[in-house]
């Protein structure tokens, strides 16, 4: 679906530009550390330049090693010439057999190699055991793996979690390992094709037919192969859903990504987005003008592709055919009067500024846990007081440019960032160039969002989860799914715009808090042609002002890649929030005033702008900044925190906040919404299967519909127009109960505010007992919800309608007729059914309330008298037999004597003189109210019973302050008569009838 101001086709229309074509698999890349928990920077002595290449250095006396190097934190603006190198084993391209050097008998190199946390003690292998060789690609294929994101000799927690292989270690897991690589590596030889698992066939041996199975379908499930944009992967979209519907809020590279994958799962999808465009904070706007219609493509938000090696846009912009534009790295840097900085002072300050870095790094490591409170900010500037170095104001500002330019990197204040853990994504960067897409990201967004249902201006407000399923609020629409993936940004869950309900678990909110959630924006600027040459794609200016350091620090040329003359400077930093409320012609004057500085001394004049636009991403209200950093008191577990998923997999998270491995890019938020598909799509096969075990509990509708009314006619717990049951031998206080809330047929409103007298009171009081056990004038519903949630729901006061408000808002609860509970709810009925055995239906229900016991057949022999004041409702206190019944402060003792006769015949002597017999009664007096008297009688008392209340009616007096109430409300007297009252609340004040009959004896 194409959003209103459709700028899908506005791509097409840009002139063909020439630029340099890069294939990133015929490029040497740089490749991320394998082990998770890397070596300590404390280890590292000052950096030393490498070459950015693959080295293969000469093979030590154990085993081959490859040498990579990695960037220590990613410099978006300026690629850092200093960088650490890490190593992984060389896996043989000869034969791979228990006897080579590599797997040696003695040795556990392999299980044991860097990286490899889930390692086991090697054990002799058996003859039978060997190590498959499918080809001899096998190193190649593992640096594959390795830009995916798999290790090269060990699983990832997922693999384990989802069990590809039955033990952890040992020959099986190598094999699985082997076979798993070389999938991905044929894959990415042609990412246009889908690959399918026949054909590997002939090419593993048929005992390892179990991992090529289990390796195939996690890869395609978890959409590292087999995912994007190509013909041969859309087309595995089926024509028509065949499993539940999902609601996506955000239509970013998250919603998209998980949105096509679950299309392609035969799931009904639909995608809610509350801007008029997809993409979310990856915005493509096109910018023309002047006489000669001068036009470009503008990046307002991401623009660069990080680590193209393994980077799963770029193989989507490799379906659609595009190839990618290296950054270069030539950077030059300007002063504030528009020379050139002198390149030995540039190289002598980054030095520096990397030396600091490193000695924050091992600082870190000395402090511990109390790193985590400290700013890498505060470090930074302790050191750099420490150093005594004498420094004049150019290289201080030299300085203070490093700085806004690892701000822009973070999107974050030096102030705010952890020391402990600001870069603690770096082991898992994916190697390769930063690149442009030609033509802006915006393709990418148009390819992904083609042919998936988005609604567009649908702007979420509430989140409703629960155990049977998720509504989702957007205006006056509300959209019910079986599940839902939330992939708003860490901004706007900061905020809390949006009300989840219940309240997300305060694990989830301490997360949200502690990350941190920073701000970049842009000033983009067409001019008529362009003066700075195509030489390079970035330079940056100077300031003297620390707090305006990031302010137009740096300027990406787009002219190469945006189909005109197309320059974007940046605003990081404390600059960035300041720039929020700065005029956008003051923006503007001052940028073109840095442009004259640098130019204009060079010959060069600088002409007036097309066109420019200033983005302000910290206000707009769906994103409300720019992406996610670790602050101080935050750490990468917060990532995973946020990436949980709530109401027993009903409600899921998704977007760059949710990755702690790619924090921060657009690819990190494309694979957070293929890991939610795979997660989605698990839990649903999950309960299709309970679904199908339980099935013979479903098969006669009419049997379970009459065995739950069979039970409800003896609720455990019953309170208003609500009632409960529950398996009784299970005290644990989550286990299921079944929930029924009963609707009868509405009273007139005359009815309503009348005293009636005693005829009419008899007559109203027969129209609803005749209600009460016509099904066909009531509506049952029901649900499901924990023991503890029915007793938290009985307290509530305020009658029925706060306590279904209580229900829907606080609990998540979504009440559906008795087809709707599903097979869930049938095992539950089944086991409270079992659990009540052959028990004769008019057995007392046992009351969840203190001091409440069944009703012993011992204490029917003898005459029993139940007492109980009236309390006034404001404090509590027994008021005077003596005060003003119009002035609230009246008790009148009110007795109502009924004689029955059970199976002794004894005489039972009712008295009502309160409100507060329970909690329960507080503020209720002055109310039509039913009794239910339970006892062990027989059909002929059970008559004499009816006979003896059938016309008794009494005057009773209600209390201040007193408020509505719903229906049949639980009433203990005393530990041996359970009553149930029915009350029915017709105003605030005045005297109210109250009719004392038997109800379902």
């Amino acid at each position: 679906m194409n959003p209103p101001d459709d700028i899908a086709d506005q791509f097409s229309l840009f002139p063909p530009i020439p630029f340099t074509l890069y294939d990133p698999h015929e490029i040497s890349l740089p490749l991320p550390d394998l082990n998770p928990n890397p070596t300590p920077l404390s280890a590292i002595t000052d950096p030393v330049p490498v070459p950015s290449s693959i080295q293969i250095e000469e093979p030590s006396s154990t085993h081959n090693i490859l040498s990579f190097s990695i960037p220590k934190k990613r410099r978006r603006g300026r690629p850092q010439r200093g960088s650490t190198s890490f190593t992984i084993p060389q896996f043989p391209t000869g034969t791979l057999n228990p006897s080579s050097n590599y797997f040696p008998s003695t040795s556990n190199s392999f299980r044991n190699g860097v990286g490899n946390s889930n390692s086991l003690p090697h054990t002799a292998l058996d003859t039978s055991d060997e190590i498959i060789v499918i080809n001899r690609e096998s190193t190649a294929e593992a640096v594959i793996a390795l830009t995916a994101g798999f290790p090269a000799d060990s699983l990832t927690d997922e693999e384990i979690d989802a069990g590809v292989v039955p033990v952890i270690g040992g020959i099986e897991q190598v094999n699985y390992i082997l076979i798993r690589n070389h999938i991905i590596a044929k894959w990415r030889e042609n990412v246009s094709n889908w690959i399918a698992k026949d054909m590997f066939i002939g090419s593993i041996p048929k005992h390892c037919q179990t991992l090529l199975d289990s390796a195939y379908n996690y890869l395609v499930s978890h959409g590292f192969i087999n995912f994007g944009v190509a013909p041969a992967v859309r087309e595995r979209i089926p024509a028509e859903p065949s499993k539940p519907n999902v609601v996506i809020i955000g239509a970013g590279f998250a919603g998209l990504a998980a949105a096509r994958q679950m299309l392609r799962f035969g799931f009904k999808v639909t995608v809610l987005e509350g801007r008029k465009r997809a993409g979310g904070r990856v915005y493509t706007k096109k910018m023309e003008g002047g006489g000669n219609r001068v036009s470009a493509a503008a990046e307002l938000g991401g623009s660069v592709l990080t680590g193209t090696s393994g980077n799963p846009l770029g193989i989507v912009a490799r379906q659609l055919g595009s190839t990618l534009h290296k950054v270069r790295d030539k950077c030059p840097l300007y002063s504030l009067d528009g020379k050139p900085v002198d390149r030995d002072m540039d190289m002598k300050v980054e030095t520096a500024f990397n030396r600091l870095l490193d000695k924050a790094s091992r600082l870190r490591q000395l402090m511990g846990d109390v790193s985590v409170d400290v700013s890498l900010g505060a470090a930074l500037e302790t050191f750099l007081q420490a150093d005594g170095e004498a420094v004049n104001a150019e290289e201080m500002n030299l300085f203070n440019w490093h700085l806004a330019n690892l701000e822009y990197a973070n999107a974050g204040l030096i102030s705010k960032l952890s020391l402990a853990f600001w870069d603690q994504d770096d082991p898992y960067d994916m190697g390769g160039d930063h690149c442009f897409l030609p033509g802006g990201n915006g393709r990418l967004v148009q390819a992904l969002a083609e042919n998936v249902p988005i609604l567009y201006e649908k702007i979420v407000q509430t989140i409703r989860y629960g155990n049977d399923g998720v509504q989702v609020v957007a205006g006056n629409q509300v959209f019910e799914c079986d599940m839902a993936l939330c992939t708003v940004p860490l901004g706007v869950l900061k905020s809390g715009s949006i009300k989840f309900v219940p309240e997300l678990p305060q694990r989830k909110l301490d997360g949200i808090k502690r990350l941190g959630f920073g701000l970049l924006n842009k000033v983009a600027m067409l001019f008529p042609h362009v003066f700075w040459g195509t030489d390079l794609d970035t330079f940056g200016h100077l300031s003297d002002d620390p707090s305006r350091r990031g302010e137009f620090f740096l300027f990406y040329s787009y002219a190469t890649v945006a189909g005109g003359p197309l320059l974007i400077a940046l605003v990081a930093g404390e600059a960035a929030h300041n720039f929020e409320s700065m005029p956008p012609t003051d923006a503007v004057t001052r940028v073109l005033q840095i442009l004259k500085g640098i130019y204009e001394p060079q010959g060069i004049n600088v002409p007036e702008p097309i066109q420019t636009v200033c983005t302000r991403w910290g206000s707009d209200p769906f994103s409300l900044g720019s992406y996610s950093n670790v602050a101080v008191g935050a750490s990468g577990d917060d990532y995973d925190i946020l990436a949980e998923s709530v109401g027993d997999g009903r409600l899921f998270f998704a977007g760059e906040a949710t990755t702690r491995r790619y924090p921060a890019t657009m690819h990190g938020a494309f694979l957070s919404g293929l890991r939610e598909a795979a997660n989605m799509a698990r839990y649903a096969n999950a309960r299709s299967l309970r679904i199908k075990g339980d099935r013979s509990l479903s098969k006669n509708a009419h049997s379970c519909a009459s065995l739950l009314a069979d039970l409800f006619r003896e609720p455990d717990l019953e309170f208003g127009s609500f009632s409960v049951i529950f398996g009784r031998k299970n005290a644990d206080p989550k286990s299921t109960a079944v929930l029924r809330v009963t609707f009868n047929e509405p009273r007139k409103k005359s009815q309503e505010g009348s005293t009636p007298d005693k005829q009419h009171s008899n007559k109203l009081l027969f129209q609803q007992l005749q209600s009460h056990f016509n099904q066909q004038q009531q509506l049952h519903v029901y649900t499901l919800l924990s023991r503890q949630q029915a007793l938290e729901l009985r307290e509530v006061r305020g009658g029925d309608e706060m306590r279904l408000n209580y229900l829907c808002e606080k609990l998540g609860v979504k009440l559906v007729g008795r087809k709707g509970l599903g097979s869930t709810a049938d095992s539950v009925i089944a086991s409270i059914r079992a659990q009540r055995g052959n028990r004769k239906p008019t057995s007392t229900s046992l009351a969840l309330k203190t001091g409440t016991s069944k009703l012993k057949a011992g204490t029917l022999k003898r005459k029993l008298v139940r007492r109980a004041k009236i309390v006034r409702s404001g404090n509590g206190m027994a008021p005077s037999s003596g005060s003003n019944l119009v002035n609230d402060k009246v008790s009148e003792e009110i007795r109502a004597t009924h004689q029955a006769s059970f199976d002794t015949h004894a005489k039972i002597r009712v008295t009502c003189r309160a409100v507060n017999i329970m909690p329960h009664l507080v503020k209720r007096w002055g109310c039509r109210v039913l009794w239910k008297v339970k006892g062990h009688m027989g059909i002929k008392e059970k008559e004499e019973w009816r006979n003896q209340f059938k016309n008794v009616s009494v005057k009773l007096h209600s209390l201040s302050n007193h408020v509505h109430y719903g229906q049949y409300q639980n009433i203990l007297l005393g530990e041996d008569f359970l009553y149930n009252a029915g009350v029915h609340a017709n105003s605030d004040d005045g005297i109210q009838s109250m009719s004392i009959v038997p109800v379902n004896i």
